[in-house]
């Protein structure tokens, strides 16, 4: 009957040993997010499709009841429709920088 080695403590462990470690770690992570598949990015482009279509809608909205209400020689629907899909588009790209972030973090914080 052979005796197994003891496994090596974190400290003594070479730099592909923890590279190594790292990996398969993110590896069963991922396998337990499983729920994080197809359907969630699909979820995601949505809620980002949401975030800059509402924005735009209901700029182009209020312009068209300015444009009723106070006429003028610009067109109100126009300019706040172009300025609501702007505030849409800032605030997915600021949705999507966030999450990013999140997930560089999480990803460095399993890796060390």
């Amino acid at each position: 009957m052979s005796e197994r080695p003891e496994p090596r403590s974190a400290k003594e462990r070479t730099p592909l040993g923890r590279e190594v470690g790292a990996k398969a770690a993110r590896k069963l992570r991922a396998q337990r997010h499983v729920t994080r598949g197809v359907w969630f990015g699909l979820g995601m482009m949505g809620l980002i499709g949401w975030s800059v279509v509402v924005p735009t809608l209901l700029g182009a909205a209020l312009g068209i009841w300015l444009d009723r209400h106070y006429p003028g020689s610009h067109s109100w629907t126009l300019m706040l429709l172009v300025t609501g899909l702007g505030v849409g588009c800032l605030n997915a790209w600021n949705w999507v920088t966030k999450e990013d972030t999140e997930i560089r973090e999480e990803q460095d914080d399993n890796d060390e």
